[in-house]
């Protein structure tokens, strides 16, 4: 029987197994870059509605109903509805720079899933140095907003641009600090490896853990210019920031590099923080009872796929029943998990001022996962539970006396010296 984890794993060896041996090292990368290919776009698409979904229950509406079941084929809808658009370059703007600009951006989202570990042996390349991997390619788009605003010939793209430039910089540096405790910790640079290292614990379980996680998430939404560190783009102020002028599937692309970059924190905040693919040995037959239930209940679905889809997952909890959740389950539904927290920050949170965003970058963030080396040093040297204890007692204050050095000074009322 094959077991449902290496599902995928196997089919491709199947499929490698077909042809003849001289050609399977080729056949084995053109087949990983087709599925990333095909998948990141996929995935890209359903986030859209994913988000619009959510955002749409937070203000007490349906969101995207009309297109499809319950909406599923509007992503299919806003893609088709790109494609033929027409696309307006400004009068004056360098043609060159403006096009290969959000190409530009969305090749390093992409790359980027050349090393996500989506479940048990289920990554395209395992590296060694997979960690600085990830840090170099997301590193490349802040030359892509750039050049697009300034490609533009549009003061407000060039200003939305700057900004840009100005915040990925600012929170690369405490995210990059935020993972230097997982190196010290593990004495590996590669994400399998640091996946397997919290075998028995994952390390948001920890002080230093905890604190590098909350660092290296909010340096991620900060960089991908998700709300409330949307200011690159702030819709109120610079029209649409770096990207005003661009229309057709040149946004699309601008559009689809954000959201995959989105993605890709939420999967690698998993990956070093959350136990990656790891997860509770609950047995596949109750995922596959719940999916039965959900399927059944959907009433907006005809009456016969209703019926085939729950005998499908009542079959499938028969035939895996003993075998635990997939690996790749867990690691979607953690990613998936931290995406909703994206969705529900952006449903939330007003924008930030320019001087609130940069000050938490250099002003706490920065300081913070500074002590949190420290403390992920005392945790590793010294024995439970006195390093817990200490690394513990360190970050809490550390926080607390940031919080208070940080803190804004009280309103004084205002004296108007004309009044009379």
């Amino acid at each position: 029987m094959t077991s449902l984890d290496q599902l995928f794993v196997h089919a491709a060896g199947t499929v490698l197994g077909l042809l003849p041996e001289w050609l399977r090292p080729w056949a084995s990368i053109g087949l990983r870059i087709g599925v990333i290919a095909a998948v990141a776009p996929a995935i890209m698409m359903y986030l859209t509605l994913y988000e619009r979904k959510v955002i749409a229950r937070m203000q007490n509406r349906f969101g995207p109903t009309r297109v499809g079941v319950y909406g599923l084929l509007q992503p299919l809808s806003d893609g088709l509805k790109m494609l033929i658009k027409e696309d307006i370059v400004p009068r004056g703007a360098d043609r060159l720079l403006h096009l290969i600009a959000p190409i530009l951006a969305v090749v390093p989202a992409i790359l980027l899933f050349a090393v996500m570990p989506f479940g048990r042996r289920m990554i395209a390349a395992d590296l060694n140095v997979g960690l600085l991997y990830v840090f170099a390619v997301s590193s490349i788009g802040s030359y892509a907003i750039f050049m697009g605003g300034w490609a533009s010939r549009n003061k407000f793209s060039v200003l939305g641009a700057m900004r840009s430039v100005a915040q990925l910089i600012s929170y690369e540096v405490p995210g990059v600090l935020s993972v230097v405790a997982i190196i010290m910790v593990t004495g590996t640079l590669s994400l399998v490896g640091i996946v397997e290292a919290q075998a028995q614990r994952w390390f948001v379980f920890t002080p230093w853990g905890f604190a590098g996680c909350l660092t290296f998430f909010l340096s991620g939404v900060a960089e991908v210019n998700r709300t409330p560190f949307d200011m690159p783009e702030a819709e109120s102020e610079l029209v649409a920031g770096f990207h005003t002028e661009y229309s057709g599937m040149k946004f699309a692309l601008w559009y689809m590099a954000e959201f995959l970059e989105a993605f890709a924190i939420c999967a690698f905040t998993a990956t070093f923080f959350l136990g990656g693919w790891q997860g509770p040995a609950i047995p596949f037959w109750a995922l596959a009872g719940l999916l039965a239930v959900i399927t059944g209940a959907a009433a907006k679905l005809p009456l016969p796929v209703r019926l085939v889809g729950a005998l499908a997952s009542v079959w499938a909890g028969l035939l895996w029943r003993a075998e635990p959740i997939p690996s790749w389950i867990w690691f979607l539904s953690k990613t998936y998990a931290l995406f909703f927290v994206l969705i529900w920050f952006r449903g939330t949170f007003p924008r930030l001022r320019a001087d609130q965003l940069m000050g938490l970058a250099w002003k706490f963030l920065l300081p913070l996962a500074l002590v949190n080396i420290l403390a992920a040093g005392l945790w590793s040297v010294m024995p439970f539970p006195t390093g817990t204890a200490l690394s513990l007692l360190l970050l809490a204050v550390s926080a607390w006396v940031l919080v208070r050095i940080n803190h804004p000074a009280p309103l004084e009322r205002r004296t108007y010296i004309l009044a009379d």
